[in-house]
């Protein structure tokens, strides 16, 4: 490989020569063989828009030349594009803070800058990456910014898929409201509902989990930048801080605010700490809906067989025609790294000291992991299961007729002592709730049939009574 020399302030260092980044990301690259991962697409683009309206605002300021700022934001532009993706290349598990990643960012486009003043790359005869593209910034207040720009990027688009599941239940919801069945608590008989109702509780649930990822971009959206290095905005002017807010408004179209305090928005990480936990929310109740799904799936000779999820591939490498329910598993995993990731995020958030949290890379990696995964998993899950999900109304009214939990309907007629000696019997003997109740004249059947008319007994009321 041909190199280059460049120089920073620890000496000497070959950089590859066709890089557009400097020596500081070189040492970043050999210092950090961790993950062999790249930094986040959104976590680069959001730097590359700070660092695009960063230099706009020292334009404005006039501290920057525009000849400089505009080689800058021109650079940032071709970055934006995608031009210089294989020059992101510093690893997710890094130095504190996020320097390496802010200077691995600042070297792209200085280079690129200088080349476009017609100077050479790795020279940086006209332009620094420390001097004018990192002007009135710190890692300490671009990485946390950058970092809130990657999420409410990767929110809009997690949001409208996880709308689009709740859509797909609440779809279900309506198909399958007048299909019978037993319910079930502690995985035993329970009094009887409509499936339908299941599948609405689940878009209600995940709706609700909608709504808490909502809550928590506000706090995304308030920034410290200008803060610099520990909140106190030394060496940004306070016009900058005001310009450099309202132009990544206006290029990222999100409703960017300052913070009042800096020093406190440069600590703290409560705003990604309210992300995950609505993360984690949401991947909570997906686990608890795939669940679901494969047990009422199960069989289908000698499982509960109420519902049919679509056969996607062979579940088997040894028994055939055996179908898996892929992704509700594959949900499921899904959603035990999420929970993981929000643990992660938690500790590192808590490790903070004093002026500045540097754990703040593994809370970027761990987030914006979580998101992307997230999605990706409700779109195949709405899209590959729920859409094509058929119910077994025979074996769902089955189990309701042979369910023990019908006997609390006859409670308020009969007595709990009463129903609980029926129950009894018909679990030694085999024998119906409607067997038992009229051998014993506990009730006319009359009066019987219309107490234990199943619909009604999906609904608030007490069974065969007249409002």
């Amino acid at each position: 490989m041909t190199t280059r020399t460049e120089k920073d302030t620890l000496g000497t260092v070959e950089v590859p020569a066709d890089a557009y980044y400097g020596a500081q990301t070189a040492r970043a690259v050999a210092n950090f063989p961790i993950s062999g991962l790249r930094p986040h697409p959104a976590l680069v683009w959001g730097t590359l828009a700070i660092k695009k309206c960063a230099a706009k605002a020292n334009m404005a300021t006039g501290r920057l030349p525009g000849e400089i700022g505009d080689a800058i934001v021109q650079a940032a532009d071709e970055a934006l594009a995608g031009r210089f993706d294989a020059d992101f290349v510093v690893d997710p598990f890094q130095a504190g803070a996020g320097t390496s990643h802010n200077m691995n960012v600042n070297e792209v486009l200085a280079n690129r800058a200088e080349e476009l003043l017609g100077g050479t790359r790795g020279v940086y005869g006209r332009v620094n990456p420390n001097d004018h593209v990192n002007m009135a910034q710190s890692t300490n207040d671009v990485f946390p910014t950058s970092l809130r720009l990657a999420a409410l990027r990767l929110h809009a688009g997690l949001a409208p898929a996880l709308a689009g599941l709740v859509a797909s239940l609440r779809k279900k919801g309506k198909e399958f409201d007048t299909i019978l069945k037993s319910g079930r608590t502690h995985l035993q008989d329970a009094v009887p509902l409509r499936l339908g109702q299941e599948f609405e509780a689940y878009a209600v649930a995940l709706e609700k989990n909608l709504a808490g990822l909502e809550r928590a971009l506000p706090g995304l959206c308030e920034l410290g930048l200008g803060g610099t290095a520990v909140g106190t905005g030394l060496n940004a002017e306070p016009r900058y801080i005001e310009l450099v807010v309202a132009e990544l408004v206006r290029e990222t179209g999100f409703p960017l605010r300052g913070t009042a305090n800096l020093v406190e928005t440069t600590q703290n990480m409560d705003p990604f700490v309210a992300c995950s936990a609505a993360l984690k929310g949401t991947a909570i109740n997906l686990v608890r809906i795939a669940n679901d799904l494969r047990l009422l799936a199960s069989g289908p000779r000698t499982g509960f067989n109420e519902i049919a999820l679509p056969a996607l591939q062979p579940g088997s490498s040894i028994m055939p025609g055996k179908v898996n329910p892929v992704l509700p598993e594959v949900t499921d995993m899904v959603g035990f790294q999420v929970i993981g990731a929000d643990t992660v995020i938690t500790l590192a958030a808590q490790a903070g000291q004093l002026e500045l949290n540097v754990m703040m890379p593994v809370i970027a990696h761990n987030l914006l992991f979580a998101m992307d995964i997230l999605r990706n998993t409700v779109l195949r899950l709405a899209e590959g299961c729920i859409e094509g999900v058929t119910a077994n109304a025979e074996r769902c009214r089955r189990y309701l007729d042979d369910s023990l939990g019908l006997v609390t309907v006859l409670a308020p007629y009969i007595g709990y002592a009463a129903a609980a000696e029926v129950a009894k019997e018909s679990a030694r003997t085999g024998e119906s709730i409607r067997e038992i109740v009229l051998a014993r004249g506990l009730l006319e059947p009359e009066r019987l049939a219309a107490i234990m008319e199943p619909y009604p007994l999906t609904s608030p009321g007490v069974p065969g009574k007249k409002v």
